[in-house]
């Protein structure tokens, strides 16, 4: 019997001392193993789940993760929120390395991801019309806010299978689009949450310009050049998520935990 948590961190890069003193479980799925064996506890007199998606050692990339198992994971501790940090790159010059995104949208650009946990014999379609809680992200922003960081408090993130980065021509596309960061690894891990009603916010960490952005002096992305503002960014980014953890209501007053009541036809 496992322990119960209610609030899930996924550990992103960067992100991977979430904690100290946290029990750690190892954890099987229907979908075989998640990313790394769960940690679990009490932060900030909260109970929570925290599980690093690229493991501790940073070994699984984007597009080997299996994003279900990690979000079953979640759903088998009684997880009922999810906050998802993530480094992103800007597609929009007024949006700077060192800033914080809470996305309210997904453009989705990956292939070949398992991206559902309905397969049948229920033909099932959860709306992904409103993929992040509206919830979590009005507190996230009050909360980097009050901390001082510099926020958007929406934004659209496109998805790449990665992991290679964006060609320029990609980049400008996606610019000009009007889409506002880019990353690796929000689909289908935002989704598959909700698919499970478990409420999620992303709080996408701004480590570039991305390739096709033309800024002064700025040089094409480099995962060494991420990894240095990551250093310096990450402190932010657990000042946040312990934030969170102190104002998150413990009842849910928002649509996701009714996500699936809508998803099926009538018989």
């Amino acid at each position: 019997m496992h322990p119960e948590a209610e609030i899930g961190v996924f550990g992103g890069t960067g992100l991977y001392d979430f904690a100290s003193g946290l029990t750690e479980l190892r954890m099987e799925t229907p979908y075989g193993p998640p990313s790394d064996k769960v940690m679990v506890g009490k932060v900030e007199g909260r109970s929570v789940a925290f599980l690093p998606r690229h493991a501790r050692d940073h070994s699984i990339p984007p597009h080997m993760i299996n994003y279900r198992a990690n979000l079953w994971v979640m759903k088998e501790l009684g997880i009922r929120r999810i906050i998802g940090p993530c480094a992103v790159g800007s597609l929009q010059a007024h949006i700077r390395p060192g800033d914080f995104v809470i996305c309210n949208q997904f453009v989705d650009r990956t292939s070949g991801r398992r991206d559902t946990f309905y397969d049948g014999p229920i033909a099932t379609h959860v709306s992904a019309a409103d993929p992040y809680c509206p919830e979590l992200r009005e507190l996230a922003t009050q909360c980097a806010r009050d901390l001082g960081i510099t926020v958007h408090g929406e934004g659209t993130v496109v998805v790449i299978q990665g992991p290679r980065f964006s060609t320029r021509a990609e980049s400008e596309w996606f610019t000009s689009m009007g889409w506002d960061v880019i990353n690796m690894t929000q689909y289908p891990e935002c989704h598959l949450a909700r698919e499970l009603g478990i409420c999620y916010v992303s709080v996408a960490l701004i480590t570039d310009y991305d390739a096709g952005v033309v800024v002064d002096n700025e040089a094409a992305v480099t995962a060494t050049g991420i990894e240095e503002i990551l250093r310096a960014n990450s402190e932010n980014a657990r000042r946040l998520a312990m934030a969170l953890l102190r104002v998150v209501p413990r009842e849910r007053s928002c649509g996701c935990p009714d996500a699936l009541s809508v998803a099926r036809w009538s018989a």
